[in-house]
Order: structure tokens, then C-alpha cells, then sequence
């Protein structure tokens, strides 16, 4: 275990290195930040190299690389252009809320989900199975920013039940997560029935019910179990997609985290800061990913993790 988390390191490592690397070079096309900057006026040339040379611009871009990840690693992401603050308190700031948003949606998709999806496999081809079914296709069907809309006009402005936006008490995470969540559980529960009903026809299955096991420990203990290996996979990668995918649900209920930012800085060619919130997502990204397959082995104690890799 310990050998495979290493080397699952080492790779972290050379995936984060690559990203910085087209990370760097691919904003740089977008545009000059100091033109931006100089938007409203008409700057003279010495204004402008003055400006170019305080922000390091007129570097060379592979020295400008050089410093960057010198700066990475001692955690240090640069200064932002705009503001003037540090990106790593830029970050620090944002961060919470997006992995509340992020960890709050998914526990909503997951306590909607299971149960739908797993009602749908065992009562196949009943009512249950039916509505289960017509609940993914409308959690795949709708948009995020409509539900998230539509769940401002009721609850917030018809019902007045809820605050329409901002970040703060309980109250606030409730529409964004639900928004996030209802859209994320539809695909869930149709793959937790799907995975369901292949684990139920397995010989395992018939081997349990023929012990006299109860029903619902075959299901639970021995059928579940084993689907959840592939739905913790997607689940762990829908979380690691709403750490900077939830960008729209963020705008729709101004909502402050992170992807916002990024968004915020990307229209003003802050490089620094788009710089240090994508690295600092890709980073989460892996974690996560780390997470889900030292989780495997958990699941699945035929699974011993890092043994395919010998």
C-alpha cells in the first residue's frame, strides 16, 4: 500500500507539472494583462513598459515558467495583478466555499440516489423501477441553471422560505446544493441501478439466497457492496468536476468560490491568480482521486491496490 501511494505520488506530481506547463503557456495567448489594465486610458509606451517590468512581464516566457514553478514549490502562487494580494490568500478565501458546495451537493445526490437505484434493481420492472427511471432521465434532461433559477423563484421569491444568493448561514447552501445535487443524483441513480441488476444476476448472489441469507442482507452486503465500486469511481470524479465545473450554479446564487474567481480573473487576464486556483484544483482533483482507489480495496477485499501495476 504504502509503495503504491508513493508512486501514485511521483505521478501526481508529473500530471500537476504538465498541467502548469500548458496552464502557462496557454493563458499567455489569451491577451496582455497591461492592456487590460490600461483599458480606460491612453497610456504612454513608458507607462506601459514601467507597468510590464513591475508585474515580470517583460521576462522572457521560459524564465517566466522558471519563476513560476520555483514559486510552486514553497507553495508561493504569485501575486494577483489586480488587487495586489497574495493568490494563495486569493484561494485560501474561496476554497471553503467550494468544497462545501462541492461536498454538500454530493451527499444530497447520494442520499437521493442509493435508495432510487437500488429500489429500481430489486423491484425491476414495477412502479418503482418506473418512476426511478423517469427521475434520471429529468435530472439528466434539466440544465443546472434553470433548476437553480427556478428554485430562486419559488422558494426565494414566491415562498420567500429561502435567501436567493450569497454565502453564510445554513439557509444559503440549501438551493445551490440541491440544484447541483438533484442534477448529479439522476445520472447516479441510473448507474446504481444499472450496476445493481449486473451484481444481482451474478452466481454469488444465488450462492447467499440458497444459505437462507436474508434479502436484504444479500442485497446490502453483497450486491451493493460490490456495485459501489464503479459508483465510487463516478462519484469521485463528479466531485472532482464540481470543485471548478460549478462555475454557473456559483454566478446563479453568487455564490464565492473558487471557479468564480478563476472566471473573474480570466476576463481580466490575472494571470497569477487563474494560475494558482487551476493548480490548486488539479491538485484537489488528485487527492480525490487517491481517495477512490485506496478505497477499492476496502470495498472489495479481492482488490489489493497497486497489485495490477507490478
Amino acid at each position: 500500500m504504502l509503495s503504491y501511494i508513493i508512486r501514485r505520488i511521483i505521478h501526481s506530481v508529473i500530471v500537476v507539472l504538465v498541467i502548469s506547463l500548458i496552464l502557462f503557456f496557454a493563458i499567455r495567448l489569451t491577451g496582455d494583462p497591461v492592456s487590460v489594465m490600461f483599458a480606460a486610458g491612453e497610456p504612454s509606451k513608458e507607462a506601459i513598459a514601467t507597468l510590464t517590468a513591475e508585474l515580470g512581464l517583460d521576462k522572457p516566457k521560459i524564465v517566466q515558467y522558471g519563476i513560476f514553478l520555483k514559486d510552486l514549490v514553497t507553495l508561493d502562487l504569485g501575486t494577483s495583478f489586480r488587487t495586489g494580494k497574495p493568490v494563495i490568500n486569493m484561494v485560501g478565501d474561496r476554497i471553503g466555499a467550494t468544497l462545501l458546495l462541492a461536498f454538500c451537493s454530493v451527499i444530497i445526490a447520494i442520499l437521493i440516489a442509493f435508495p432510487i437505484g437500488i429500489l429500481s434493481a430489486v423491484k425491476r420492472g414495477k412502479a418503482i423501477d418506473f418512476f426511478g427511471r423517469i427521475f434520471s432521465l429529468i435530472g439528466i434532461s434539466f440544465p443546472n441553471f434553470w433548476l437553480g433559477i427556478m428554485f430562486i423563484v419559488i422558494f426565494a421569491v414566491q415562498l420567500n422560505w429561502l435567501p436567493a444568493s450569497g454565502y453564510g448561514g445554513v439557509k444559503h447552501i440549501i438551493l445551490p446544493a440541491f440544484t447541483l445535487g438533484l442534477i448529479l443524483s439522476g445520472i447516479l441513480a441510473r448507474l446504481v441501478r444499472s450496476s445493481m441488476l449486473e451484481m444481482l444476476n451474478e452466481q454469488y448472489i444465488n450462492t447467499a439466497r440458497s444459505k437462507g441469507t436474508k434479502e436484504w442482507l444479500v442485497i446490502i452486503r453483497h450486491a451493493f457492496r460490490n456495485a459501489l465500486i464503479p459508483t465510487i469511481t463516478f462519484i469521485g470524479i463528479q466531485f472532482g468536476s464540481l470543485l471548478g465545473g460549478a462555475v454557473i450554479i456559483e454566478q446563479v446564487f453568487s455564490w464565492p468560490g473558487i471557479g468564480r474567481m478563476i472566471i473573474d480573473a480570466i476576463n481580466q487576464r490575472d494571470y497569477p491568480v487563474i494560475q494558482g486556483g487551476v493548480i490548486i484544483l488539479a491538485l484537489l482533483m488528485v487527492l480525490v482521486n487517491l481517495i477512490v482507489d485506496i478505497s477499492y480495496s476496502y470495498l472489495d477485499p479481492r482488490i489489493k491496490v497497486g497489485r495490477g501495476e507490478k
